[in-house]
């Protein structure tokens, strides 16, 4: 789950970069609101936690700018104003939850996690394509009542595919996912996992090759 995190304070910034990314998360962490709407108009993320007392532009301006532009990403405001007032105004202005400062990590990984499922449709940490099974909590995978270990770029390989397994993923998106921002990679990496992803699920028929697009998930067995 690829994170941008917009906060200004370098300590507050810095641990919770590092916190989500002891819960599985790949965190982009901004410290404007400029370089805010720069980074979502230029990647990919599944979610956005956003200070709103940043010193360029107010957090509300960049929720607003982003929800005018039409992105539906998920968005948490973190914010140390606890008013009623105030939260009800960013909830309008189209944030989809908040957290007031200070907070649990526990919590800010927990709350994101369900703004992600919600926004795929999932009601639970587990999803489901026929016999495979996969927790995005607990990071286990099973297929067919049997337990799979991945590797980390496995396993978030697998997860995208699975969040929506009908879709045709190209190979941008796919790599952005598992690599990150990594310009060192190899430029077969990603048929390097893909072929591994094949032979720990036990069959190459599980994902297919949509030729010169990238890859699509099949396992209905």
């Amino acid at each position: 789950m690829r994170l941008l995190l917009v906060e200004d304070d370098s300590m507050l910034g810095q641990a919770v970069k590092l916190g989500l990314a002891e819960r599985g998360f790949s965190v982009d962490w901004v410290q404007t609101g400029a370089a805010a709407i720069s980074a979502v108009n230029h990647g990919e993320y599944n979610a956005m936690v956003l200070d709103l007392g940043l010193p360029d532009l107010e957090g509300s301006r960049v929720l607003v700018s982003c929800r005018k532009r039409g992105l539906t990403l998920p968005i948490l405001i973190l914010t140390a104003r606890d008013k009623s007032q105030e939260i009800v105004q960013q909830l309008d202005n189209g944030a989809d939850d908040y957290l007031t400062k200070p907070f649990d990590l526990n919590e800010l990984a927990a709350r994101l996690r369900a703004l992600v499922r919600r926004q795929h449709g999932f009601a639970s940490n587990v999803l489901a394509v026929g016999a495979l099974q996969l927790d995005t909590q607990t990071r286990e995978v099973t297929f067919n009542g049997e337990s799979i270990h991945l590797s980390r770029r496995e396993f978030e390989l697998l997860k995208t595919f699975m969040h929506a397994p009908e879709r045709v993923h190209s190979r941008d998106k796919l790599e952005m996912a598992v690599f990150d921002n990594d310009a060192d990679i190899e430029s077969n990496a990603l048929e390097v996992h893909v072929s591994n992803l094949r032979k720990k699920l036990g069959s190459k028929d599980c994902i297919e090759t949509i030729r010169g697009i990238g890859y699509r998930l099949k396992c209905h067995a």
